[in-house]
């Protein structure tokens, strides 16, 4: 089995599983996991925009994999 925090192909299982994650205190991790590594901080350092931003991942959670799949790195 592979290693999904280094495997180029991003799933979004696992963009979930990080996402779940923000509710529990670590937010940011399914941004990090996708390579957006600056909004991955920031929501770490706010709590994923205070609760907001993370919120609004989770429906935007397939155009985030589809855009790390493709190479895009947008913040």
């Amino acid at each position: 089995m592979e290693n999904p925090l280094i495997t180029t192909k991003k799933d979004i299982g696992w963009a979930y599983v990080f996402w779940v994650a923000g509710w529990f205190g670590v937010a940011g991790l399914h941004r990090l996991y996708m390579g957006r590594i600056g909004s991955g901080l920031l929501w770490m350092v706010t709590g994923g925009l205070c609760g907001i931003g993370t919120l609004v991942d989770a429906f935007m959670m397939p155009q985030l994999v589809i855009d790390a799949n493709a190479g895009k790195k947008l913040f």
